[in-house]
């Protein structure tokens, strides 16, 4: 790989954290001059040759001054399995860098993910089953699923917090070659944070509405010339803005060992600690919107009433969410050569959910009305209480290398490996005993100190576990400066093992005959095996130096329980062990753009992803085929850096016209659109900095109009309207160590849903107009 001198922001394949915003922030304010004789010091044992060391080096000035730069540009991804700057990878890729979610106050995963046009919390779950943690859909898909730590995927319907993430990288389109099974639209990686030379210690403490109190820290401490200690810890305990009793309390503890920094060997060891106990939100009836009608045709005047308070709470103070979660993770990285670096992966990771949110249905059945004149005698049952009792694991060993090879005139930038992985999914049956059940909560005026809810292990539970064996090849083909072709093929060989034992007579189990009603018996006992081969072809053309063109084909495969390591025996799920993998291909033409001396990147791609294998119910027999075929097409733009020094800009636009190609209709109104997606969606995040040395900025959600799925319900909404919200920062240097920040969200108090369920009953309201206050340090 060729040495690119002019490259601003170069990050090594062999560090396990790009680290944009320490390196850049340092040679902001310590000045070019100063800067480039420290990274030719840095990089003395490798200046000859042109190997991987060579071309992506870095210097590692320290934490001083973390967090004082503006820039969000990141050329190139934290995975050895990307050779390429982002520039001239064949792919619609996004980085969030940490800068980024400082300046924005994001404290999760899903907060992260608002800079990513298009990816959010769209869909609240079915009637009883409320949807938890970062349940994203990306391009029309669920991806839940397919969210990595470093590399490594990472089980659980948790929130993430960002504490210790250095940045997040948002692959969109099949991502099967890189990670295995994935979803249709692509893939989300969390790159931890990683001790580096230097000392330094960096943090923040923030109180803002809703109660929200947070703080944060992060220690780096040389241990000598070539090892480094690095801490980064977290304490959150809050309320949610506009939302009546929901909590959010937690903690976390980060501490890592980095040894051989500089030298040809280095060796991370990471631990992550976090524990959560929230009291989680439900959300709230949709009676009163846009597009309600009565559920009960016999008392239409509900169709009529007066929209219930947003903040309302439903659930009741016995409602929890607790998590505990665990990763151990060593990285061991070789250069053997200037050309060629081993990195080897492995981790064991932990996470315990215990969950209960009493959820509601405000059908004809659950929204009682005694005095149809009198509004505030109507109430609403709370009879879906909502167990969820998990733990999952995960025992994975990746060994993977890079190498720089030329051959008659082409240069092969190779990137390869192995994975061997251990998934494990066990879930404890929760339910409600002796007919026990929360009293009804009254619609308008809900009161949340109640009890009469017995509950208990029922004796089911259920086991699944996929173990896998990967390996996997990449090669970016240089045939000149103008021409390029990258290639990458994946082989995974699966096995999925699952069990269970369930209560007889509930839905999708066997009957109860002549045992009595809830009886415990064999449930699903069955597994499921085969090989998943992905791969992408991508072609580059390069006009200029600073830019490229591009045409890419790629390939992906999710077989069943690929998601949750659950099989199923009913015949309309997807995760039933007689189907085959769903299927993704995706066709994308796109072209980047470095501008203004690199310092700002612009892409457009047009893209096409199409999914087959899906599941579709036969009109005459009734019974379900793979014959189904689903379709998201359009367009994506983006422009990430710095228009001046003083100017940072991170936007994206994209339109998605997701659509049933070929199947049963999945949105309520009956057409051919595909639910939880808008039509198009548009972000942006903006800052300027003041010559006094303030810092303003500010930023733009567009998301546009979004259907529901369909199950029959009566008198929903169909869909939710499309919604504009504008944020504000402002930042200003109190002392050489101490900023102050002020971020208001919703600057302009817009009432939307962020997220609605799939019969229509509930919803989740925008947060509305709040603010937080941060101090911001560094030493």
């Amino acid at each position: 790989m060729a040495f690119i001198t002019s490259r601003k922001h170069p990050v090594t394949p062999h560090q396990p954290q790009p680290g944009s915003g320490l390196f850049t922030a340092a040679t902001l304010f310590t000045g070019l001059a100063l800067a480039l004789p420290a990274m030719a010091a840095d990089l003395a044992p490798f200046t000859a040759g042109s190997g991987p060391q060579v071309a992506n080096a870095r210097s590692l000035p320290g934490v001083k001054v973390e967090a004082t730069t503006n820039d969000y540009r990141v050329d190139r991804l934290s995975s050895p399995k990307f050779t390429q700057p982002l520039l001239d990878t064949t792919q619609t890729i996004s980085v969030i860098t940490k800068e980024l979610l400082q300046q924005q106050g994001a404290a999760t995963l899903t907060e992260a993910l608002r800079n990513s046009p298009g990816v959010g919390t769209f869909y609240v779950g079915e009637n009883g089953s409320t949807t938890t943690g970062d349940s994203i859909y990306m391009r029309g898909f669920d991806t839940s699923g397919s969210i990595f730590v470093d590399g490594v995927r990472d089980l659980g319907s948790i929130s993430r917090d960002v504490f210790n993430i250095e940045q997040v990288e948002v692959t969109k389109g099949p991502a099967g070659t890189d990670n295995g099974r994935t979803s249709p639209s692509g893939a989300v990686n969390l790159v931890s944070k990683q001790p580096q030379s230097g000392n330094g210690i960096s943090g923040s403490i923030g109180y803002g509405s809703g109660q929200r109190q947070r703080a944060t820290a992060d220690w780096n401490q040389a241990l000598g010339e070539q090892s480094a200690f690095r801490l980064n810890v977290m304490g959150q305990d809050s309320g949610m803005p506009g939302r009546d009793k929901v909590e959010n309390r937690r903690w976390g503890v980060a501490p890592s060992l980095a040894f051989g920094l500089k030298t040809p060997t280095r060796v991370y060891l990471d631990f992550l600690h976090v524990k959560q106990n929230n009291l989680p939100d439900g959300g709230v009836p949709t009676l009163g919107l846009p597009g309600y009608g009565s559920p009960d045709p016999a008392r239409p005047f509900i169709g009529n009433a007066a929209r219930v308070d947003p903040a309302n709470f439903y659930g009741t103070q016995a409602d929890h969410d607790d998590v505990e979660a665990d990763l151990v993770t060593a990285i061991v990285e070789h250069d053997v050569s200037p050309d060629v670096v081993l990195h080897n992966t492995t981790r064991w990771g932990r996470t315990h959910q215990d969950y209960l949110l009493t959820s509601f249905r405000g059908d004809a059945t659950n929204l009682l009305t005694p005095d149809a004149a009198d509004p505030s005698t109507w109430t609403i049952a709370r009879s879906l209480p909502t167990f969820k009792d998990q733990t999952n694991r995960i025992l994975t060993n990746q060994t993977h290398v890079t190498a720089n090879v030329d051959t008659g005139g082409i240069t092969h930038n190779l990137s390869a490996g192995i994975e061997l992985t251990r998934e494990k999914a066990g879930t404890v049956g929760l339910a409600a005993l002796n007919g026990s059940a929360w009293p009804a909560a009254n619609l308008y005026h809900p009161n949340a100190d109640v009890g009469g809810l017995v509950h208990g292990r029922t004796g089911a539970h259920s086991e699944g576990r996929t173990d896998t064996a990967a390996g996997y090849l990449f090669d970016t083909l240089k045939f000149n400066e103008q021409w390029q072709v990258n290639a990458g093929m994946r082989l995974d060989h699966y096995t999925t093992d699952f069990s269970s034992m369930v209560i007889c007579g509930a839905r999708n189990s066997p009957a109860c005959g002549a045992l009595p009603a809830g009886s415990v018996l064999p449930g699903v006992d069955s597994g499921k095996s085969g090989n998943l081969p992905n791969y992408k072809l991508g072609v580059l053309y390069k006009p200029a130096a600073n830019g490229s063109v591009y045409a890419n084909f790629a390939v992906s495969q999710e077989p069943p329980g690929g998601n949750t390591l659950t099989l199923s025996a009913s015949a309309n799920s997807a995760d039933n062990p007689n189907l085959d993998p769903q299927k993704a291909r995706t066709i994308e033409l796109g072209t980047k753009w470095d501008l203004l001396d690199e310092k700002l990147l612009l892409t457009g791609a047009l893209y096409r992803t199409t999914v087959s294998n899906e599941l579709a119910q036969d009109p005459v027999d009734l019974q379900y085929y793979q014959v189904g075929k689903k379709r998201v097409e359009g367009i994506e733009l983006s422009a990430v850096g710095k228009i001046s020094d003083n100017w940072a800009v991170s936007a994206g636009y994209t339109t998605m016209d997701a659509k049933v190609i070929n199947g049963s209709a999945v949105a309520d109104d009956g057409s051919a659109d595909l639910a939880y997606t808008p039509k198009s969606a548009f972000t942006a995040w903006t800052t300027w900095h003041q010559p006094f040395n303030l810092t303003i900025g500010g930023g733009a959600r567009y998301a546009g109009q979004m259907k529901r799925g369909t199950d029959g319900a009566v008198g929903t909404p169909a869909f939710t309207g499309a919604y504009w919200v504008f944020d504000a920062m402002a930042s200003y240097p109190v002392h050489e160590n101490v900023d102050l920040q002020l971020n208001v969200y919703n600057l302009f108090d817009r009432n939307h849903v962020a997220a609605i369920n799939k019969s229509g009953y509930r919803y989740s309201p925008g947060a509305p107009r709040s603010a937080m206050l941060t101090a911001n340090f560094r030493f």
